[in-house]
């Protein structure tokens, strides 16, 4: 037996950023000597290598082996792993080798640690526990898999459990099998691997048979130790058998050989297994002898093939399946002849779990990058163990604990783990308003406390089914929305120790909902409570003395003279900063009144109005027609004095600037003139109102055209869509390159690209724009902002925000607008949650078949297949491989041409 550890060899592989060039004489075998140095070739010509370049972790050492025949020893390397809550995992390439391998392991501790504590462990494979290993009871340990191949690459780990001491490893085998092996029979059991138990050359005593004999490698077991012991001698009678018909390919030195019985009616295998399980059977015959044999197969007492002929000169091969069986007997009976047999296998069904969506993988992998540590989190993040910091319920993770690392920020990413019940974010150094989370529509419990935050933000309405809100130990201001009130299934809400004021929502005054809000400026279900306290928000939190029942007449009246004095000096208190107050207000009204100076220093902002508040309430009728909202507030339909209908902005508390930030805005978005851009007509700052007036688009937004409900929903046909895409390019282009200086939208999205009665397409909403004021600056670098699905992968992992940061989110619109669907989705398999990993491999291929059915049959194919490389590059995760707005935007106008020529052909406008 072969000491050293073999797998599959491919000519380049590509471990650890590191190619890995191994050469063999057997093509696909790849042999790995488990913690060895030093590459060498056996006895059977078969090369074995270092396994340095396939894991990175893992302690190495040597041990003295000796046979057990005592015969003759070895120098022995051993890879071990000190305990370890990680996976210790080998990446086994197999690609383009096989549709089914076999992989096989030793595993030897013979005491290389002088502690006579044989270590147990588990071994996986890809997402599935294969087996326990436990050295105690044996010393080596082979175990052999037949594995479905479904990736490039093959992960073979060792798992550490509880006391059972460091998991160590000898030798790893991959080898090719027969295209379609061990595959039949296995009809009801899809997804499932095969352990091996039995591999017998049946009626050959003389020792194992494996490579050359096998091409495969596969090591065939001599026919003996089995009980009842078979009396009769095994036939060899060596016949040119045909064995093309032999799916798993036998070799033919094993089919020469059988068991045959010709003085019982029955031959028999008993066969111990030693764990309770599904098993798969593989019987092989071959006529050995001058006559055609018949006879019954059983399996456990039970008639499995009634009637079973061995043809002259054939070779044949039966499958059967056994469920939750403990132990195993085969058994020919005869019927005519002699009861015989050349060889067979017995293998353990192991399951093998379906892997977590790729949408979910690749957002962990970004929060872990943004982290700055190693989370040990490589591969499925649930199978064949769950990573640190997760927990899963199958394939769906449902928890996520990243408490005490520093995040900073709630990114974007966030929004792509849709099925969170439970994320526990305290103590991580969030700051600013709560965001990103609004996806997260199972959320059941969200801890953020001991963290920065200072606003609500808008996302926590979304979360219908949260039942523990904690946000205690932050630095929460204003007032508690009234939207945590729509929450109908939350029961706990812990707002201590922030710098909240003001009523309470009543909606939160209910039996069901425990309200915790010690530690704040004043808050109260009252609203009168507040009212005062509310006007200097520096006042501490009030402080309550509870006075027993007992009879202290004295200290009574004490109280009752200083409560008396400090009401008065309280009195004298709050008229005074009332006043000062009413001052102020007069102030700051009067210095953004339309009569100051303010409109005298905006006169040149392209016409940008100055409205008051007063104008702005009769233009909205009262603010009553709501057509949009988003985290900064919401927007209302207005008419102006003139008629001209008109968007307004209007900005929550929480979300508004400082009074330089809002002028600065304001005089951005002033200087914008383009056709493709919505254009701001004026602004209002009073009142403590910032307010912004856009003109108004009566087309609604591309979102509500692509994904709205059946009644908003409107279907545009392939050369409308490219009009859209073009117009809402050029707004791009003219932000980048011809705005000075030049702006970064930093949100594109369907849902800011609005149409008019024409269905011209204008790009709105700058409120997370960015200016590049430097003419050099390749960069900003800039807090993560954006919307979840649209986000710039290199953006948020950097923090630098450029041009292509658009220019991806604007890829991620394109591919919206050929597959009619949004970025993000819960509806249909994994894979298919993100829009841009499930697209990107068929658009890259030029495949249409997920183009939006609505299109099928209506588009040129060229003119859709340059829409879709242009979008696809647009995506590229590494921002120096994609285009500029410009290169976008002309690749559009061909396909726009393209397809306007193409419906001319047919003779129709689209």
């Amino acid at each position: 037996m072969a000491l050293y550890c073999s797998c599959f060899w491919v000519t380049l592989v590509l471990f650890f950023g590191i190619w890995v060039v191994v050469f063999c004489d057997q093509d696909s075998f790849l042999s790995l000597t488990c913690g060895g140095a030093k590459n060498y070739v056996d006895s059977s010509k078969i090369t074995w290598v270092s396994d340095d370049a396939f894991i990175n972790i893992g302690n190495v050492t040597t041990i003295d082996y000796v046979e057990d025949s005592g015969t003759s020893s070895s120098s022995v390397p051993l890879r071990f792993f000190p305990e370890s809550k990680r996976r210790n995992c080998y990446k086994l390439p197999v690609e383009n080798i096989s549709s089914v391998v076999l992989v096989r392991a030793q595993f030897m501790y013979k005491n290389y640690d002088g502690r006579w504590k044989p270590p147990a462990f588990l071994v996986s494979l890809g997402t599935a526990i294969t087996s326990t290993v436990n050295l105690t009871n044996k010393d080596p340990w082979i175990e052999e898999f037949i594995w479905p191949v479904s990736k490039v690459t093959l992960l073979f780990c060792l798992h550490a459990i509880p006391e059972g001491g460091s998991p160590v490893i000898s030798s790893l085998e991959v080898r090719p099998l027969p295209q379609g092996a061990y595959q039949s029979g296995m009809e009801d059991f899809p997804n499932k691997s095969l352990r091996k138990r039995f591999r017998i050359n049946s009626g050959y005593t003389n020792g194992s048979l494996r490579y050359p004999t096998d091409p495969f490698d596969r090591v065939w077991d001599a026919d003996q130790g089995y009980s009842p012991f078979h009396v009769s001698a095994g036939f060899y009678i060596p016949l040119g058998l045909n064995l093309s018909s032999l799916k798993e390919s036998p070799p033919l030195e094993v089919l020469q050989t059988a068991r045959v019985l010709a003085r019982e009616d029955v031959l028999s295998y008993k066969l111990p297994l030693d764990t309770l399980g599904d098993y798969y059977i593989v019987l092989y015959f071959a006529d050995i002898l001058p006559v055609s044999a018949s006879l019954d197969i059983l399996i456990n007492g039970v008639v499995q093939q009634s009637g079973f002929t061995i043809t002259t000169s054939e070779t044949s091969t039966l499958y059967f399946t056994q469920k939750g069986i403990t132990s195993l007997d085969i058994a020919l009976r005869r019927i005519k002849f002699y009861p015989q047999i050349s060889a067979f296998e017995v293998y353990e069904i192991v399951d093998i779990p379906p892997g977590a969506s790729s949408t979910t993988v690749s957002a962990l992998q970004v929060i872990e990058q943004s982290t700055g540590l190693d989370l040990g989190w490589q591969d499925d993040p649930c199978f064949p163990t769950p990573w640190d910091h997760i927990d899963c319920e199958g394939s769906t993770i449902t928890s996520l604990d990243l408490s005490d690392i520093n995040l900073r920020s709630i990114s974007p990413t966030f929004g792509d783990l849709l099925d969170l019940r439970i994320l526990d974010l305290h103590n991580t150094s969030l700051s600013g308003a709560i965001e990103n989370l609004g996806s997260m529509q199972h959320l059941e419990k969200l801890n953020l406390s001991f963290n920065q935050l200072t606003s609500f933000g808008s996302d926590l309405n979304s979360l219908v089914n949260l039942k523990i809100l904690d946000l205690h130990n932050n630095s929460l201001q204003g007032m508690i929305p009234d939207g945590l009130g729509e929450l109908e299934n939350l029961h706990l809400l812990n707002l201590e120790n922030n710098k909240l004021q003001g009523t309470i929502p009543l909606s939160l005054n209910r039996e069901s909902l425990e309200v915790r809000t010690s530690g704040n400026l004043c808050l109260s279900f009252s609203e009168m409570a507040c009212n005062d306290a509310s006007l200097n928000p520096s006042n501490e939190t009030p402080q309550f003395t509870i006075i027993s029942n007992r009879k202290h007449t004295q200290h009574r009246r004490l109280a009752v003279i200083l409560g008396a004095a400090g009401g008065a000096v309280f009195a004298l208190l709050l008229i005074s900063l009332s006043v000062l107050f009413y001052i102020k207000k007069r102030k700051t009204e009067a210095t953004y009144n339309t009569n100051s100076g303010a409109e005298i220093d905006m006169r040149n902002w392209n016409a940008a109005k100055i409205f008051s508040y007063k104008e702005i309430k009769a233009a909205t009728n009262n603010f009553k027609e709501v057509i949009g909202r988003g985290g900064f507030g919401s927007v209302y339909l207005g008419k102006l004095s003139d008629g001209k209908l008109v968007a307004v902005k209007v900005r929550f508390d929480r979300t508004q600037l400082g009074a330089d930030s809002f002028i600065n805005e304001v005089h951005l978005l002033s200087k914008i003139r383009h056709q493709n851009l919505v254009c701001l007509e004026g602004f209002c700052y009073e009142s403590k109102q910032q307010i912004l007036v856009y003109e108004y688009l009566p087309g609604g937004s591309l979102a509500d055209h692509l994904h709205g409900s059946n009644s908003q929903k409107v279907s545009l046909s392939w050369v409308r869509r490219l009009k859209i895409a073009v117009d809402a390019a050029k707004g791009l282009d003219y932000l980048h390159n011809g705005s000075d200086p030049r702006i970064i939208h930093r949100d594109v999205k369907c849902s800011n690209i609005l149409l008019d009665a024409q269905m011209n397409a204008k790009v709105c909403d700058f409120g997370l724009s960015k200016q590049v004021t430097r003419a050099d600056a390749t960069h900003v670098t800039t807090a993560v902002k954006g919307t979840a699905g649209y986000l710039d992968p290199e953006y948020y992992s950097t923090k630098q925000l450029t041009e292509k940061s658009d220019v991806y989110s604007f890829g991620v619109v394109l591919l919206e607008l050929i597959c009619g669907r949004e970025p993000l989705s819960h509806s249909g398999s994994p894979d298919t949650f993100n829009l841009v990993l499930w697209a990107k491999p068929y658009l890259q291929a030029s495949a249409f078949e997920m183009v939006d059915d609505s299109l099928k049959g209506t588009f040129d194919s060229e003119s859709m297949r340059k829409a879709a490389l242009v979008a696809v590059k647009s995506v590229e995760r590494d921002a120096s491989l994609r285009p500029t707005i410009a290169e976008v935007l002309a690749e559009l106008k061909d396909a726009y041409s393209i397809q306007l020529s193409y419906l001319a052909s047919m003779g129709h406008s689209g």
